[in-house]
């Protein structure tokens, strides 16, 4: 087998699905923002559909805090007890607002049942968001180690290069969990706003469209990291391949 028109493939393959998801996440924006003009009937904000929902479900210590990050956006944390929502959807009385409001407080709802997908992403989620940012750091560290203090030809780096592979593989697994629970919360979410009359058919249609677009922007993460481990583990493969033939 050609393993370096192997990792040449799966580098073409990982450029695709990037753009794809570029699309994807540019069509997401535009919907959020469409959504986000529209005012929804119940004539509620994020913060306040939120609050009626933890309250409803005895959750009256989880806090609803607004946030201006990057890396949470709208989310939920166990560790915090805290629903975060942009400041783009916060006080807005929008659909949009609506939506975000009541999903993530349906994580919230799903983490005080004690649901068991929700319970390992909770447990996992330091390797969710800082797994595979642990690569390059290992990779740079073998190396260090190879040339400065063992003078060895490249086994230390090959070594911490595998474990890094293993964040990369476990962030893979644990992404497919946070897309469960995030699809549990949406159907919760439609339950909720729908027996509550918080929100109309046409309303909840147009909601899940913009689920839809949050699944398929999931997806298309998962699919990336695939890749992603796919090509590294070529790379080690090229690597020792070479070094064995030299």
């Amino acid at each position: 087998m050609n393993f370096e028109l192997a990792l040449i493939i799966v580098g073409l393959l990982i450029g695709i699905v990037t753009i794809i998801s570029g699309i994807v996440s540019i069509i997401l924006a535009i919907n959020y923002v469409r959504f986000n003009k529209i005012e929804n009937s119940a004539g509620l904000t994020g913060t306040q559909v939120a609050r009626i929902i933890l309250d409803q479900n005895g959750l009256e210590d989880i806090k609803v805090r607004e946030t201006g990050s990057i890396l949470f956006g709208n989310s939920y944390s166990h560790y915090f007890k805290k629903v975060r929502l942009r400041r783009l959807t916060r006080h807005k009385h929008s659909l949009t607002s609506l939506g975000m409001g009541a999903q993530k407080a349906s994580l919230a709802i799903l983490d005080s049942e004690g649901d068991s997908d929700m319970r390992k992403r909770v447990r996992l989620y330091p390797l969710i968001t800082f797994g595979p940012f642990a690569f390059l750091p290992l990779t740079i560290i073998g190396a260090l180690l190879d040339y400065f203090i063992f003078k060895t030809s490249g086994i230390c780096t090959l070594i911490l290069f595998g474990v890094g592979l293993l964040f990369y593989l476990y962030a893979l697994i644990l992404s497919i969990l946070t897309l469960k629970t995030e699809k549990k919360a949406q159907s919760r979410a439609y339950e909720i706003l729908q027996a509550s009359n918080l929100a109309t058919e046409e309303e909840l249609e147009k909601l899940q469209t913009l689920f839809k677009l949050y699944n398929i922007q999931y997806v298309n993460d998962i699919i990336l990291s695939s890749l992603e481990l796919l090509y590294r583990i070529l790379e080690i493969v090229v690597k020792v391949k070479n070094t064995t033939d030299n």
